[in-house]
Order: C-alpha cells, then structure tokens, then sequence
C-alpha cells in the first residue's frame, strides 16, 4: 500500500501505528497479511487538528480514509508517471482517491453515547457560505454541539458533492433549479438518482474508531440511519438537527421534507427572513 511513498516512510507509519488497513467490520488487518476480511480502508491518524470553534480553541483529532481499490488504481497511475519520468504529474493521483475524514474530540470510543454527524461534503455551503442549502450551519453546529459535550465526531464524506452526483453535475441542477424544477426534480432531469450516496464506508470508519456501540446521530435523513444500521451500527440513536433555514434555501429545505426528511411544516418557518 502507498508505493509512491517512499518505502522507509511507509514503515515509519505503520511501526507507530498511524497507517493501517480496516475491513468493513472496522477490524485493523495485520500491514501485509492476507486475510478472509478484504481490506475496505487505509485509515491514517490520529493526527492533532487544533480548531476553532465560537472563540474557543479545541485539539480534535484528524484521521483520513481512503478505500483500497481507489488507492490501488492511484498506485499504479503512480508507477506509470515514474516510469515515464513524470513525477512532476502526481497532483493527478488527488483524481483517483475519494480521501474521506473523521475529526473526533475526546475520549469518542469509551464515551455512552457520544454525538456524530455524518456530513455529506458540499463546496458551495460549507466553503463558500451559499444560503441554497443548509449545509455549511448544520456542519458548523454540530462541531459546537460536540464542543459543548466535550466528545463527539464528524465524519467528513468527501465523495458526496450534490448527494453523491459531483460538483459539475449539482451546478447543472442549480440552473434548472432556477428554472423551477425542485432539487429532485433536477437530478431526474439529468437522469441521475434522487440521492446516491453510499454511507457503508462511514459505517466503517465509525466501527473502527467506536465499535458498534451507541451513539447520537445529528441527522435529519431516515436513510442514513437505516444505512449505518445496515451496515453494523446497530445502536443509532437520530437526533433533528434542523438549522441554517432562509428564503433562500426553504423551498429546497420543503423538497427534502416530501421526499421523507424529518422536517415539520413550523421548521421552515423559523430562520433568516
């Protein structure tokens, strides 16, 4: 695994057991045993992130995952550049790796019940601040929840832009959205799932850092609880987490309510006007 790191880097991290292989179950494999249980993840961390959150200063702690078959497919582009003499190319590999993260605060794994959030990546909301959706205050709420409580874990899905149908595609949907179609109605239009995210390998990295104990998802979508469920988290508590609503998003906030989000009609007449 990682062969375009240098080999003596490589050894380094695993001998101090920063860099390890995870089947499904979140079970650490051995580095180069072979085994029933196929590796799903290389997961890297912990690694201390110091962040900021309401003025006050707190050290998470940052783990990066990455699957196994997307981290083969970038080894061998890897081997190719080299080969050809081409290094200076290897910003290609960020292409083949949907590298996903989990920032986690406190003492996650011994914790009752500690608070989760899955969060699904989204440019435009989280980075940029965009009101169209809810995103960047939902993210942004449940760091301060957990900061509050003191333990807790985002589990970052990087390969979720536009519910799993890419960045392009979501600003495709944006235009026919300002067209009239609702955000549904837009996916449809391009042929493409109402939703197509994937919450197995969130599943997975939480049973690695957690086992599959209790925890408190803040989470407003009934088919990510019943994902996580399905795939070994059988104690998930869901919790509303309803915030960020504006002229600007409530029709698009309606949408998700229809389509089965616990929403309520007195939530989207909340928020900025």
């Amino acid at each position: 695994m990682f062969s375009y790191i240098d080999p003596s880097v490589r050894a380094r991290l695993v001998e101090q057991g920063k860099l390890v292989r995870i089947d499904a179950h979140g079970t650490v494999l051995a580095p180069n045993a072979t085994s029933e249980h196929r590796p799903i993840l290389n997961a890297l961390g912990p690694i201390p992130m110091p962040l900021s959150i309401g003025g006050q200063r707190h050290t998470f702690q940052w783990y990066a995952f990455v699957r196994q078959t997307e981290l083969q497919e970038a080894n061998g582009l890897a081997d190719l550049l080299r080969g050809r003499g081409e290094p200076h190319l290897f910003s290609a590999l960020s292409n083949h790796m949907s590298v996903n993260s989990a920032l986690v605060l406190g003492n996650f794994r011994e914790h009752e019940s500690p608070l989760v959030r899955v969060h699904s990546c989204c440019l435009t909301g989280d980075v940029f601040g965009s009101q169209r959706c809810e995103c960047g205050p939902q993210l942004d709420r449940a760091l301060q929840r957990i900061q509050e409580e003191g333990v807790g874990a985002v589990i970052y899905m990087s390969g979720h832009e536009g519910r799993g149908i890419g960045l392009w595609a979501k600003a495709v949907t944006y235009v026919l959205q300002d067209s009239g179609e609702d955000t549904y109605q837009a996916n449809r239009s391009l042929g493409l799932p109402d939703d197509s995210r994937d919450y197995s390998d969130a599943a997975t990295i939480l049973l690695y850092l957690r086992g599959d104990r209790p925890l408190r998802l803040m989470s407003n979508n009934p088919v990510k609880q019943k994902q996580l469920q399905a795939a070994g988290l059988h104690h998930v508590q869901s919790e509303k987490h309803v915030i960020g609503v504006s002229t600007s998003n409530r029709r698009y906030l309606d949408a998700k309510r229809t389509w089965g989000h616990r929403i309520e009609p007195d939530d989207l007449a909340s928020g900025d006007e």
